[in-house]
């Protein structure tokens, strides 16, 4: 993440906003999908900032601020979307020992960035935000957890749920039922433990238990090859050289140029 920009609380507190734009609008871009949402998005976010600048106080870095201001202002937008996945509907999928997925068909819409980001979108935004932050922002589950409080397990819930629902997601049709073998741990619990064993975060029996359940399952290693192949295509939406239009970030930029407008009070 940006390291903090100098004293937030002289006259160069707009320069600072200014610096952090390019990286508000790719994390803008990846939540909401649509670049002219994400500018107005990053726009709304500039303001608040500025109308609030007194809230901000150092303790984290002004980037980590600014991207929980822009996260809170797209929940707000998100409330009344009907194109977003179920979160019970795609758990009871994965607990279901015949359900899998296509993961060469998957992997193929996920290379293709704009498809990526369509598949995002589908994704609620409590969970969609993040696998965005972690797996393409390179955030950690403790940042995460700090900076939306929230408790390191919930945190973890949410990132194992959005990786599922962003391949069931990509998937999409190509959903597909096959029969499976009997072994000795449960489709369900072993997609339980799938995103804790791509973080490496499993001790050693529920690892062997896991590995011989995907080495045996009919179902499961589709899966996991997509949630594999998913998770390190998110991280390469995290490109140094993906950089905000000029025109884009001038019309942001002039957001910040304009005087100062007097703080507000928090919220309740």
């Amino acid at each position: 993440m940006a390291e903090t920009a100098p004293d937030q609380r002289d006259d160069g507190f707009g320069t600072a906003l200014a610096a952090e734009i390019d990286g508000l609008y790719r994390y803008a871009r990846w939540l909401v999908g649509d670049g002219v949402e994400a500018e107005d998005l990053v726009g709304d976010t500039m303001v608040r900032a500025l109308e609030r600048r007194d809230q901000f106080r150092g303790e984290s870095t002004l980037a980590t601020w600014l991207h929980r201001i822009l996260y809170h202002r797209a929940i707000d937008r998100s409330r009344h979307a009907g194109h977003e996945l179920v979160v019970e509907d795609v758990e009871r999928n994965w607990d279901d020992e015949r359900y899998s997925v296509d993961a060469a068909d998957v992997l193929v819409r996920a290379e293709n960035r704009e498809g990526l980001i369509e598949a995002l979108v589908h994704v609620p935004v409590h969970y969609r935000n993040v696998v965005v932050l972690h797996d393409a922002q390179q955030w950690t589950v403790a940042e995460i957890a700090e900076q939306f409080e929230l408790s390191i397990p919930a945190t973890k819930q949410r990132l194992r749920r959005g990786r599922m629902m962003l391949v069931s997601s990509l998937a999409r049709q190509e959903e597909r039922r096959v029969a499976n073998h009997d072994v000795t741990l449960g489709c369900a619990q072993a997609r339980s433990l799938v995103s804790d064993y791509l973080d490496d975060e499993l001790d050693a029996p529920q690892r062997t238990q896991l590995e011989s359940h995907l080495e045996h399952c009919a179902t499961c290693p589709p899966l996991y090859a997509a949630l594999v192949g998913v998770r390190e295509l998110v991280g390469t939406l995290r490109d140094p050289n993906d950089v905000i239009p000029d025109a884009i970030r001038e019309r942001l930029t002039g957001l910040v140029a304009t005087p100062t407008p007097p703080p507000v009070a928090p919220d309740d």
